[in-house]
């Protein structure tokens, strides 16, 4: 291996293992880009490495056979669940400080941030 999951590394990487995780169906390399906002290039980088790292797998796609999907692994799948729990838990600890009115007016504010959000 090499990376450890601790080390996965680059933010690209870790946003390419939660667009998978989020995806219903395996991901071209071009839609894995437009999902992660990143070029074609560096979208098949960073399956390389993952693959090489164990944590996506390329597969055949069914609707045309020149072309390839990607997943993610079993390992990787773990990861991205991984990722997730530790996100909840340090968004936990750091909402404990707040009272509930401060976690209502945040929850309002970033509801109206993300209402305006540009895409």
């Amino acid at each position: 291996m090499v990376d450890g999951p601790g080390r996965l590394g680059a933010p690209a990487r870790l946003r390419m293992l939660e667009a998978l995780a989020a995806a219903s169906t395996p991901l071209s390399v071009s839609a894995l880009g437009e999902a992660i906002g990143v070029d074609q290039p560096r979208a098949s980088r960073l399956v390389q490495q993952g693959v090489e790292l164990g944590y996506v797998r390329r597969e055949a796609d069914p609707d045309d056979a020149r072309r390839t999907r990607i997943a993610l692994t079993d390992e990787g799948r773990k990861l991205a669940r991984g990722m997730r729990g530790e996100r909840r838990e340090m968004l936990g600890r750091a909402l404990a400080v707040f009272t509930e009115e401060e976690q209502r007016d945040l929850a309002r504010l970033l509801g109206k941030l993300a209402d305006n959000w540009e895409n």
